[in-house]
C-alpha cells in the first residue's frame, strides 16, 4: 500500500513540473550548451527585422502641432491647441484625447478653414508631410509635429497584469507589450500565444510561439492599434495551483488511511 502511495505523490509531482525548455523565451540550439560554453561578446546570429511602421486608421486619435512665423492671431490652426491639444498634456491622457484630432470613418481629420484631409493609411511621418503641404498654402515656413494618442492593446490570461494599455510610442514589439504587462506567469505557455488583430472591419486570429528565437523575423513581431494577446495556461497548472496546495491534506488523509488499515489488521 505505501509503494502504491509513493508512485502516485511522483507520478503527480513530476507531471506538475515544468521544463525549462517550455520557460525560456526565444530559444535557440545553444539553449543546451552550457553556458560556459557559449562565446561571450561576440554575435551568435543576425536576424533581419521586418520593416515596421504604423499607418494610421478611422478611430485613431492625434495629435497635432502647428508651429510657424505666421502671427498667431492670423494662424487658425492654433484654435484647437489653444483648447489643450498640446504635448505638456500627454501627462493627463483624458485631456490629450479631448483635445485630440480624431480620424473619421472615411479617414479624415478636419481643420478649420481649411476642410478635411485624409491621411487614413499613411504613417505618422507620411500624414505629416501631407498636412505640411496644406498648412503651407496658408501659413509661413510651418513646422507639423504628429503623435498617435490612443495606441492602445490588451494583454489578458496568463500575464502578471492584464489589462488594456495605452501608448504614446506606437512602434512596439510583443515581448514589449508583455513587459509593459508585468511579464508573464510562471503557468503562461510561452508556445502557443493568440493574438486577436482588429481593422478594416475584420478580426484575425493567429498563434504564436515566443519559445523559438527567430520569432524575432515573425510580421507580428509588432504590435498594432487594438491587438489583444491571450495567454493560455501550460497543462501543469492545474497540477500546481491546485495539488500543490492540497498535498499536505493528501498525506495526512493518506497516512491516516494507512494506519487504520494496519489497526484493522
Amino acid at each position: 500500500m505505501k509503494q502504491v502511495v509513493i508512485i502516485l505523490i511522483s507520478i503527480f509531482i513530476f507531471s506538475s513540473c515544468v521544463v525549462n525548455k517550455k520557460y525560456q523565451y526565444l530559444q535557440n540550439k545553444d539553449v543546451n550548451v552550457k553556458s560556459d560554453a557559449i562565446a561571450k561578446d561576440s554575435v551568435l546570429r543576425t536576424y533581419n527585422l521586418s520593416d515596421f511602421e504604423y499607418k494610421l486608421q478611422p478611430e485613431d486619435i492625434i495629435s497635432v502641432k502647428f508651429y510657424s512665423l505666421t502671427p498667431e492671431e492670423f494662424n487658425f490652426f492654433t484654435i484647437k491647441e489653444g483648447n489643450g491639444n498640446n504635448f505638456n498634456q500627454f501627462q493627463n491622457g483624458a485631456a490629450a484625447l479631448v483635445n485630440g484630432y480624431l480620424i473619421d470613418e472615411n479617414g479624415e481629420v478636419e481643420f478649420p478653414v481649411v476642410g478635411k484631409v485624409r491621411i487614413s493609411g499613411l504613417t505618422v511621418f507620411d500624414a505629416q508631410n501631407k498636412i505640411l503641404e496644406v498648412a503651407n498654402q496658408y501659413l509661413e515656413s510651418p513646422v507639423i509635429e504628429i503623435r498617435l494618442l490612443n495606441f492602445r492593446f490588451t494583454l489578458l490570461g496568463e500575464v502578471k497584469k492584464e489589462g488594456t494599455i495605452n501608448s504614446l510610442n506606437n512602434r512596439i514589439t510583443l515581448l514589449e507589450a508583455i513587459g509593459l504587462a508585468g511579464g508573464l506567469t510562471d503557468y503562461a505557455d510561452k508556445s502557443n500565444i493568440k493574438v486577436i488583430r482588429q481593422g478594416e472591419g475584420k478580426a484575425e486570429v493567429y498563434y504564436l510561439n515566443l519559445l523559438e528565437e527567430d520569432f524575432v523575423n515573425s510580421p507580428y513581431y509588432y504590435m498594432n492599434q487594438n491587438d489583444v494577446i491571450v495567454v493560455p495556461p501550460l497543462k501543469q497548472r492545474p497540477y500546481q495551483i491546485y495539488f500543490g496546495k492540497n498535498l499536505a491534506l493528501v498525506i495526512s488523509s493518506v497516512s491516516l488511511l494507512i494506519l487504520v488499515l494496519n489497526l484493522i489488521k
